[in-house]
């Protein structure tokens, strides 16, 4: 899936559009053209017609202007790429984090945000960002996620990776959700009307002696979900077991209270 790579821009040109140090001056053209207005174009293309779809000459036609003239603000798609990523992890969260609640909570706030992020852009599992973009953004979610594990006597690696380790699953589950709402907007059916299609004949052809786990299972699944699988619940249920292991994780690292002194 992934079609992109985050980073493959020029660094000093990339870093400067990041931190905004510096913003190229009009040449000539239309004055209100910015680096804003062309990332924010860049971004709504790729929401709505998909990464491959994302190129200098498309964004350029979005905004009504010549191709050329983007040019005098972002040097290229490897540096617009980097800008747009960190951008779209500056948005706000739909879920903010209770300021007095407890790790975990944090750490599923986190999750439940993230996987938000990944369904308003579908292009984002298209990215590979093992050299992710060092902006303001996302330097700054760094930041935030890493506090939700702070104090609990981890290790600072330890600390990075259960951050890594969350964002990871997010990353893989999320999928399911996407490809199922790509699946109905591209064949005009719901998975309900799929299921209720598929049901009635897979009903006639399964041979439950044949298969009685596959039968008994897939049956009450069907029931409960309305299509083979249900991306959302899958989601949480897999969360909870992370986080069940993080909670193991930091069990083990706090220290052992001394035993209760006896009375003599």
């Amino acid at each position: 899936m992934t079609t992109e790579y985050s980073g493959t821009g020029d660094p000093a040109r990339s870093l400067a559009l990041l931190w905004r140090t510096r913003e190229r001056p009009h040449r000539k053209g239309r004055t209100d053209l910015t680096v804003d207005r062309i990332v924010h174009a860049a971004i709504t293309l790729a929401d709505t017609d998909g990464l491959p779809a994302l190129s200098m000459r498309r964004v350029a036609e979005h905004l009504g202007v010549g191709t050329m003239s983007l040019y005098t603000h972002i040097p290229g798609k490897g540096e617009l790429l980097d800008v747009m990523l960190d951008t779209v992890h500056g948005e706000p969260d739909p879920e903010p984090t209770p300021p007095d609640a407890d790790w975990r909570a944090r750490l599923a706030a986190i999750a439940r945000n993230a996987w938000a992020r990944y369904l308003r852009h579908p292009w984002l599992l298209q990215v590979a960002t093992t050299r992710p973009p060092l902006g303001p953004h996302v330097i700054a979610r760094y930041e935030h996620d890493l506090r939700a594990v702070d104090g609990l006597g981890l290790t600072d690696l330890e600390m990075d990776a259960v951050v890594t380790l969350v964002h990871g699953y997010v990353h893989g589950a999320v999928r399911g959700a996407v490809e199922a709402a790509q699946a109905a907007r591209h064949t005009g059916m719901t998975d309900d009307q799929w299921w209720h299609a598929h049901a009635p004949y897979l009903e006639k052809v399964l041979d439950a002696r044949r298969w009685p786990t596959a039968a008994r299972v897939g049956a009450a699944a069907g029931q409960e979900y309305g299509a083979a699988t249900d991306p959302t619940r899958a989601f949480t249920f897999g969360l909870d077991r992370i986080l069940d292991g993080v909670t193991t994780l930091v069990a083990a690292r706090r220290p052992t209270p001394p035993p209760n002194a006896t009375d003599d």
